[in-house]
């Protein structure tokens, strides 16, 4: 295991941010930390990295490639790449620039640097910005400079903090293909999300935490498979919800705002009562479960302060 956490704590003036989260990681697998806003995803991650320092605990063990982050967080950096919620790039420099000063950084001899630089802009498909100014860019080549930053000092593990929020589809996409050659590469990655497809795609393992704690954790094809019914009808109004009245055996309900969600393991009883909506003209769908499901399942619908 490239990383082990047991017990972690984190509290900020009395909040109780992370509360025992525990979690393990392979090298050379990308793993996933799901939860609501404020659950302890970030802070946790952080917290590998040595930038956050967790509540000093005896009972708490930490391990990141060998290294205790609340001791020797220099040698961690110096083997991690990390991609923040927000682009901090140096908007007053061009691209080359920025990743100039990164490898300064790092101490990385110039001859080599010039290569590496060189060899992620092509990476990123960057080559033909190198000397364009950062707040010239695009949104998503900005996310990707970022990118091509957190990989300069070739990491053994990579931090990914909600990376692709608000990228088009297209560069998410190039995102996600240049994930999956860093893990055949043996790179390791630790990511936050909140696109649950992304973490469908990407992660080989998922945890879900919530108000600070583990909650269920596991590969996240066999979590939904487990852990929640096989098929979902969805409902657009309201008023739809008073079938369920009388069809209730076997399906669970979930109400909502726009609506409601009926799941069945059971297709043909889905079926049945799209049959009695669908005469109505309501707008009805029948789809498999997926992993946003059940995080709604774990967490709740509900917003979190």
């Amino acid at each position: 295991m490239i990383v082990s956490i047991n017990n972690l704590h984190k509290t900020f003036k009395g909040f109780k941010a992370v509360d025992g989260i525990d979690f393990e990681v392979e090298q050379g697998k990308c793993y996933g930390l799901l939860g609501p806003n404020g659950a302890g995803k970030s802070t946790s991650m952080y917290c590998l990295y040595g930038l956050v320092k967790p509540d000093h605990r005896s009972d708490t063990h930490m391990s990141v490639m060998g290294y205790d982050p609340r001791k020797r967080e220099i040698e961690i950096k110096s083997l991690t790449g990390i991609v923040p919620q927000e682009n901090n790039l140096d908007r007053e420099l061009n691209v080359r620039e920025n990743l100039q000063i990164y490898a300064r950084l790092h101490a990385i001899p110039p001859n080599i640097a010039k290569d590496r630089i060189d060899e992620q802009l092509e990476f990123m498909e960057l080559t033909e910005k190198a000397n364009v100014p950062v707040q010239a860019l695009s949104g998503g080549m900005q996310r990707r400079l970022a990118f091509a930053r957190a990989l300069l000092n070739k990491p053994k593990l990579l931090l990914l903090d909600e990376p692709t929020t608000g990228l088009d589809p297209q560069v998410r996409q190039v995102l996600w293909a240049k994930l999956r050659n860093l893990m055949k590469e043996n790179v390791t990655i630790i990511l936050t999300t909140h696109y649950m497809e992304e973490a469908y795609r990407l992660a080989d393992h998922v945890y879900i935490v919530n108000n600070g704690k583990n909650v269920i954790d596991g590969r996240p094809q066999s979590l939904v498979q487990e852990n929640i019914e096989s098929f979902v009808l969805e409902l657009k109004d309201p008023e739809l919800m008073k079938h369920f009245e009388q069809d209730s055996d076997g399906i669970r309900v979930e109400s909502a705002d726009e609506g409601g969600y009926a799941y069945s393991n059971d297709i043909s009883q889905l079926q049945k009562i799209s049959e009695k909506m669908t005469t109505e003209r309501h707008s009805v769908i029948i789809r498999q479960s997926n992993l946003e499901d059940l995080f709604l399942k774990i967490t709740g619908r509900g917003l979190n302060e």
